[in-house]
């Protein structure tokens, strides 16, 4: 079966730096489109200075940049040059897709706003990414990952109840808004082959971040009360989350009636059953440090591998909880190949997790190595001519 690339044709223009843009781009490069990254010279996109860097003395690369960068193609420009920036406007004016991430306000300095480009090509899909989107009264602040975590509810809600602030471990608003930013491109296409006008789409980190809050802001419209922070367990639902076995920690979710009266019977407790504290779903959530420590009790008897084959036989969803060296060597991560090889510009043989995406059983492959930086200015600059 051939394999499928449903974005083969459409030209991207990518005019970002760390994230969440390079993140919503490569979605994109991965599904066939001819991504042109737009890089600043000297040090390019910000992300090549952060390690691991790997490679000979004089010539190693940034292993996160490479993560955030496949299938993409570099071009040097320098966009505060009159003539360099012309370039640029002749790249735009000839593509389907232009991302920036840029604070609101610095591509219509640069003469490369979204109403300027329209002029040259209506047909364009301007997508722009930003901490707190391109009008409102945050609008000209900056935001980084961390910061629009705190500022769109997600620390309030992140860590235990009693303990410090913390932050999710992954970048989860850069990377939401980047899922946002390419799933609208995506839409805005269909609409450009029907109607042949473009679009400018507003992406705010903090909107987005938002918005896949949706259960913590349903709960608050709902009662009038803030979420709280409950560790690893959940609002509703319980037994749901990490409990410590006799030598480590597993986490079994047994959201429903039926498979707690299931965790009940693997644990020969029927005590737990009866228990009115624990009759329902709804009670359990209400009483879950007390589930906790009943279950703990038991539970810290025998092992955690012993636990969660018990739980997991019975339909029971338990599992460890992984580091990253442990989740890329599990065996489905490795049948559905999730872990692509990749060879890096400068020779060095690394790894990389690719689109988990399948179509037709099919997943998309990489096509290119992360970009030295303006490793195709040259040859894209030459076909303007």
């Amino acid at each position: 079966m051939k394999l499928q690339q449903p974005l083969s044709g459409v030209r991207v223009i990518e005019i970002c730096n760390v994230a969440a843009g390079p993140f919503g781009a490569m979605l994109l490069a991965d599904l066939g489109a001819d991504v042109v990254k737009i890089e600043a010279p000297g040090a390019g996109d910000t992300l090549r200075a952060w390690p691991p860097h790997t490679g000979p003395q004089g010539d190693a690369l940034s292993e996160n940049f490479a993560s955030l960068n496949r299938n993409k193609r570099s071009v040097v420009l320098d966009l505060k040059d009159a003539a360099q920036n012309a370039m640029a406007r002749t790249l735009i004016s000839q593509a389907q897709v232009l991302i920036e991430n840029n604070r609101p306000g610095v591509m219509q300095r640069l003469g490369l706003g979204y109403e300027a480009m329209r002029a040259l090509n209506p047909a364009l899909i301007y997508c722009s990414i930003s901490a707190y989107g391109q009008a409102g009264p945050r609008s000209q602040q900056g935001g980084f990952d961390v910061t629009v975590q705190a500022v769109s509810g997600i620390m309030s809600v992140t860590g235990e109840a009693d303990g410090a602030p913390v932050k999710c471990g992954v970048p989860v608003a850069d990377f939401t808004a980047g899922l946002y930013g390419a799933m609208a491109i995506c839409a805005q296409l269909r609409q450009v082959a029907a109607s042949g006008q473009g679009a400018h789409i507003d992406v705010p980190m903090m909107g987005t971040s938002l918005a896949i809050a949706a259960l913590q802001t349903s709960e608050y419209f709902g009662t009038g009360r803030d979420p709280v922070k409950l560790g690893s367990a959940h609002p509703r639902n319980a037994p749901y989350q990490a409990f410590r076995a006799q030598d480590d920690d597993l986490v079994m979710a047994a959201g429903t009636q039926a498979l707690w009266e299931t965790v009940c019977r693997i644990v020969h407790s029927d005590d737990l059953m009866q228990d009115a504290r624990f009759k329902t779903t709804a009670l359990r959530a209400a009483n879950q440090q007390a589930l906790k420590d009943a279950l703990e009790s038991i539970l810290q008897t025998r092992s955690a591998s012993h636990w969660i084959e018990a739980f997991s036989q019975a339909g029971v969803p338990c599992v460890r909880i992984n580091k990253y060296s442990d989740v890329v060597a599990d065996p489905q991560t490795l049948a559905m190949d999730w872990v692509q090889p990749l060879v890096m510009p400068n020779g060095v043989h690394t790894r990389t997790v690719g689109t988990p995406i399948r179509f037709n059983g099919e997943g998309a492959q990489i096509r290119r190595a992360p970009p030295r930086l303006g490793e195709h200015t040259d040859e894209i600059l030459g076909s303007l001519a």
